[in-house]
């Protein structure tokens, strides 16, 4: 490929590079499975507690964030309600084992969720909620300038 058709590519979108996702959960074998699902399609980052996302958040820009509710150290829906007021446009998906419905519609509306998924997830539903975040960080950046 010539460099002009390179630029022209780039310009239109052909060499799109792949969404950035950071995946928070305190298990590391489920960290490992999400990752091994995603990262064909996704740029993948994992971090094992909200703290340690919080540190590689002000590091590097993410799409979507996919958070495990329940970790030692502060719970996701915390974590997400801070992301959602830090960096807006990205976008957040809960993962938990069992959420009473009045806790997990709060948390739809505090954190502003993208999706939720409960335990155990599928691995094809996991891909296309990712996949249809990173969509949806596009257009809210898009639309926002």
């Amino acid at each position: 490929m010539t460099l002009f058709a390179m630029k022209f590519a780039d310009a239109s979108g052909l060499l799109a590079k792949k969404p950035a996702v950071l995946l928070v959960d305190d298990e590391k074998p489920l960290l490992d499975v999400f990752a091994s699902t995603l990262s064909p399609h996704c740029e993948v980052v994992l971090a094992t507690s909200a703290r340690e996302a919080e540190f590689i958040l002000h590091k590097q820009t993410f799409k979507v964030v996919v958070a495990d509710h329940l970790m030692p150290g502060g719970n996701g829906m915390n974590f997400l309600v801070r992301v959602r007021e830090e960096y807006p446009h990205m976008q957040r998906i809960l993962v938990a084992g069992y959420m009473k419905p009045e806790m997990l519609m709060r948390s739809v509306n505090e954190a502003a969720l993208f999706r939720y998924l409960l335990k155990p997830v599928s691995l094809p539903e996991l891909l296309k909620v990712v996949q249809e975040a990173a969509r949806a960080y596009d257009v809210s950046v898009a639309t926002a300038r």
